[in-house]
């Protein structure tokens, strides 16, 4: 399978998972519990039906969008995801200079395996920080004070991980970092050497954000101690209202999912929200993003950025979300399987691809701009 018979986000899966050993194919494709999350978040979007208008005289669409004070030239960007160097070797720089060449939105994560600095300057353009509430109040005073140095104007908080999902799939084939694999996730490794020739011919796996907090390389914490040991589940709104006002600038909460939440948010000063349930992988039953979004749009949408991701694979997922009132669209498995197939090559085909749907899609339903995507081009069964 080559990258040009690529035109979906199922053509993009298969290629990776062709190419990925079981254990990070599954990783990156798992949900917490019986995944029930992960597979509503895409159907939600077949519930809902778009009604186009014609004879709309659309001739060129401006389909830019203003987050967070950031100018974004798609109404999508790429959502900060961990561990992006297992997937493929050239891992965020991939994503940073994907971004940076359709002039959208990407995020580095507290677990991101290239530094804050070096995606900065692969990427000049809009950037977010991704980060974790940590009990120790000096190490999130210490990871926003860096993102500020390295020219950070977003910063977003994840506030659904307080502690780790239930990934059984992991669980079955031992998948951690560092790696304990069981016999059967070793020898799905065996019979794809591809990925490991790349992988070993490559500079050593790296957290750069957290390599002077957490000795990964030699074993002293794995990622599951990481969420159950360092992280604070007393995380209180209290707490993020300071941490809103030491930032002094956008800031942004990842993993709202209620009405209450989102208020709250507004209150202690945050500049944006995503409507998030982690892509399915925390807790397994809890509502769709899309579901909620017209709800959280309606109390809070005229006073601070609503955004919302999961289960987004279609340009006209991502139109029915600016519909309802979205600011922007995150993306994550979207991207994550093209960048696991073909690195930045595969990133760049996804966007364009992503890229040419909404613009056919604007155009078929009437629309020159994101501003006339309104309720009124949406019915729900």
């Amino acid at each position: 399978m080559r990258l040009k018979d690529c035109y979906n986000f199922h053509d993009f899966r298969r290629m990776a998972k062709r190419r990925l050993p079981s254990p990070i194919f599954n990783y990156i494709d798992g949900a917490a519990d019986d995944e029930v999350t992960y597979r509503r978040n895409t159907a939600a979007f077949e519930g809902c039906d778009l009604v186009p208008n014609v004879l709309r005289g659309v001739g060129d669409v401006d389909m830019s969008v203003t987050v967070m004070g950031q100018r974004l030239a798609m109404p999508v960007y790429c959502s900060p995801t961990a561990l992006q160097r297992l997937f493929h070797h050239q891992g965020e720089r991939a994503v940073a200079a994907a971004a940076a060449k359709f002039g959208t939105m990407f995020g580095v994560s507290s677990l991101g395996t290239v530094s804050l600095e070096e995606a900065r300057r692969i990427c000049d353009g809009p950037q977010v920080y991704q980060f974790y509430f940590h009990k120790d109040r000096g190490l999130n005073r210490e990871m926003m004070a860096r993102a500020k140095q390295a020219g950070i104007e977003v910063m977003m908080l994840t506030v659904d991980s307080i502690t780790g999902g239930n990934r059984e799939r992991d669980k079955r084939t031992g998948f951690a970092i560092p790696f304990k694999l069981n016999l059967a996730g070793i020898t799905q490794f065996a019979i794809k050497p591809s990925w490991a020739v790349n992988y070993v011919r490559h500079e050593p796996f790296r957290l750069p954000q957290l390599e002077n907090h957490v000795d990964m390389g030699r074993g002293a914490m794995s990622i599951s101690r990481y969420f159950t040991e360092m992280l604070d589940p007393s995380m209180s709104w209290d707490d993020v209202a300071e941490m809103v006002q030491h930032w002094g600038g956008q800031f942004c909460l990842k993993g709202v999912i209620s009405v209450e939440d989102a208020k709250r948010a507004v209150e202690i000063g945050c500049t944006g929200i995503v409507l998030s349930n982690h892509g399915g992988r925390q807790l397994d039953g809890s509502r769709t993003a899309f579901d909620q979004l017209d709800e959280i749009v309606q109390a809070v949408g005229d006073r601070i950025d609503v955004m919302m991701d999961g289960g987004v694979q279609r340009g006209t997922h991502v139109l029915k979300a600016l519909s309802l009132g979205a600011k922007a669209v995150g993306l994550g498995r979207y991207y994550l399987f093209p960048l696991a197939a073909a690195g930045q090559a595969g990133v760049e085909r996804a966007l364009e691809l992503m890229r040419v749907e909404i613009e056919r899609g604007m155009k078929l339903m009437g629309c020159s701009s994101v501003d006339e995507l309104t309720k009124e081009n949406l019915r729900f069964r």
